[in-house]
């Protein structure tokens, strides 16, 4: 069974406004990146964002390893708790990602934890690389 660690991120120019989500997929014990993905999303708001670029990894992976391990990593306090069970979801959208999520996941192994913005650098980009293209990417 082969772990990795997700970094994942979103954004939103205006929120609402142009938004997408990015994550980073990364062997746990190499350290090697997998990929980095990009999900543009169009109008949205900052948070509907961070969940898309969280569920972009998790169906990657659930696609090209459906037994991994999966440590997600996100400086998204909101998302973290929420798919922690921490925290209550109360807004309808993030209801419907939140159950997309826990779908994807299944039985299979996988925790969250906060970090904060500066150790998140890598997906960040790939969210503002994707709302710069206007487009979805698989790198």
């Amino acid at each position: 069974m082969t772990a990795y660690i997700v970094e994942a991120d979103g954004g939103s120019r205006g929120n609402p406004g142009e938004a997408a989500g990015g994550a980073v997929v990364i062997k746990r014990e190499s350290g090697e990146i997998v990929v980095e993905l990009g999900v543009y999303i169009g109008h949205a708001t900052n948070n509907v964002a961070e969940y898309h670029g969280m569920l972009a990894a998790l169906e990657y992976l659930n696609d090209e390893d459906p037994q991994a391990v999966i440590h997600v990593k996100m400086d998204s306090k909101l998302v973290v708790e929420q798919m922690s069970g921490r925290w209550k979801i109360k807004h309808p959208d993030m209801q419907v990602l939140a159950t997309r999520a826990r779908t994807i996941i299944g039985s299979r192994q996988v925790t969250f934890e906060w970090i904060p913005r500066e150790q998140n650098s890598r997906a960040d980009a790939a969210a503002n690389k994707s709302m710069d293209l206007r487009a979805s990417f698989r790198a």
